[in-house]
């Protein structure tokens, strides 16, 4: 008797398994455990068995009928979801067309600049985005009472390191392993503990360049963003330097491109220009000779050669050439803005 209820529930289950519908498992599910059944007809004559045999013989038909229901509903709820993903799907309907990516506004503009700057003898050269105090303020000629250093403006993480506030940090780790001379770009995200706003964000994409030789002039320096602008922005792009301080560069210049809506004029279309607000000129970056402190922390002899620095936001050079007036654009992955920029 035992044999014969493992041989029904076997075939139960092998027919559980082929049944390609819900009407061929309807009658599987007739066939195995509907009123005339062999199952049902055991269960229904246990107790004429001898009184030793009904225990092994009733647990062994209750366990299989237990077994062949659970078969049926899981081969029943599959059969349900086959059917109804096959009804979703109109396969009459033309294929949607896939969209092509391209290059997000960002990193499209950081291309250009390195492929500008490559041609004028620069290497690119990378560094982490985890620094410590000494790359990122110390070797920079950054007092330790500087407010750039404050808990306020860093992103201090709880093992005393940092997120880099700057790309600098990959110029001072290039000159630590190199003698000059050195032409050296860095490109990469920096952080600071910005109010986000429109203007500003704690996250933000630098490019810095370095060079140091022998005789390496502040007017080597005006020649390369000078040769710069006019790549990026057009060949009528004039630049003027003004006064500033880093603790990095002495002297240390803020420089400004002329305008490229308005031609420098400061007034557009009867109006006041909106990109340089009339002033004729657009605020890019810092730049200077490298201090001979920041030498001398590397090993660098400030007797012999003498060095420029130069670093801007890239995200600044891209809202100028699109004219986008919000930097959080930039970061929020809205396709609608980044559609905007490419033929994907």
């Amino acid at each position: 008797m035992l044999n014969e209820i493992e041989d029904i529930l076997q075939q139960a289950l092998q027919a559980v398994d082929a049944a390609e519908d819900l009407k061929a498992l309807d009658e599987v599910r007739v066939r195995f455990t509907g009123r005339r059944s062999r199952l049902r007809r055991i269960l229904g004559g246990i107790g004429d068995l001898p009184g030793d045999q009904r225990p092994s013989v009733g647990q062994a038909a209750g366990k299989a009928q237990r077994r062949i229901a659970e078969a049926l509903e899981g081969r029943r709820l599959a059969l349900e979801r086959a059917a109804e993903s096959e009804a979703a799907i109109d396969f009459t309907l033309p294929g949607r067309p896939q969209r092509r990516g391209h290059t997000h506004p960002l990193s499209a503009t950081a291309d250009e600049l390195v492929d500008a700057l490559r041609q004028m003898g620069f290497t690119v050269a990378d560094g982490p985005e985890v620094e410590d105090e000494h790359h990122n303020f110390d070797a920079l000629n950054t007092p330790a009472d500087h407010p750039a250093r404050d808990e306020q403006d860093t992103f201090y993480l709880t093992d005393g390191r940092l997120l880099r506030t700057h790309t600098s940090t990959v110029q001072i780790r290039v000159m630590e392993r190199q003698p000059p001379p050195v032409r050296v770009l860095s490109v990469g995200r920096c952080y600071r503990k910005e109010s986000v706003d429109a203007t500003h964000h704690m996250v933000f994409h630098q490019i810095e360049g370095l060079y140091v030789d022998r005789g390496v002039s502040m007017a080597e320096l005006k020649g390369t963003l000078t040769a710069l602008g006019r790549r990026v922005l057009g060949g009528d792009t004039r630049i003027r330097f003004r006064p500033h301080f880093f603790p990095f560069t002495e002297p240390s210049v803020e420089y400004d491109f002329s305008c490229t809506l308005c031609g420098g004029r400061g007034n557009s279309d009867g109006g006041r220009c909106r990109v340089c607000r009339g002033t004729g000129w657009i605020e890019i970056g810092g730049a200077g000779m490298v201090d001979p402190e920041v030498f001398a922390a590397v090993g660098y002899d400030a007797e012999k050669y003498t060095g420029f620095a130069f670093g801007f936001g890239i995200e600044r050079v891209a809202m100028i050439r699109h004219g986008i007036d919000d930097i959080r654009l930039f970061l929020e992955s809205d396709l609608r803005f980044t559609r905007q920029f490419g033929s994907g």
